[in-house]
């Protein structure tokens, strides 16, 4: 169940980094899945005005690891993305996308992810998998 992080500790995690350059913003969070949507406009366009397929990636991988994030202690625990892939399927050139990243596979050490990614008129733009290592962080003992 995704319920270590609200909504808004999830936006508040992303200041400074990436996600808010991109205007990635977490939207809507349920048991086996994360939402958020981003931009498309200077910030993650092409030279040829077409959504960067990087930034497609950018965006599905966000929605995956703040998925496995609020998955862990992250007292204990690390996550790190071993694997992504990406089918660009339909290009967006204006508006919005739209990712949903569903937890497939869950076990101790690894999750998988797919992350489908919609234009606003909810057109299939990118389909994703990410799989997550999830890491038990070193104790030092002389704390």
């Amino acid at each position: 169940m995704l319920t270590r992080m609200t909504l808004e500790e999830m936006n508040a995690f992303s200041a400074g980094t990436l996600m808010e350059q991109l205007g990635i913003v977490f939207t809507e969070i349920g048991d086996d899945y994360l939402c958020g949507s981003m931009p498309v406009d200077h910030r993650t366009k092409q030279p040829a005005g077409l959504l960067h397929g990087g930034a497609s990636v950018a965006l599905a991988e966000t929605l995956g690891s703040m998925g496995s994030m609020s998955l862990v202690d992250l007292s204990s625990h690390a996550i790190v993305g071993v694997e992504v892939n990406a089918n660009h399927i339909r290009k967006a050139t204006d508006g919005h996308v739209h990712g949903k990243a569903t937890i497939v596979m869950r076990s101790r050490k690894l999750h998988v992810w797919e992350i489908k990614i919609h234009n606003d008129a909810g057109a299939l733009t990118c389909l994703s998998r990410l799989t997550i290592m999830v890491l038990e962080k070193q104790q030092n003992e002389h704390a």
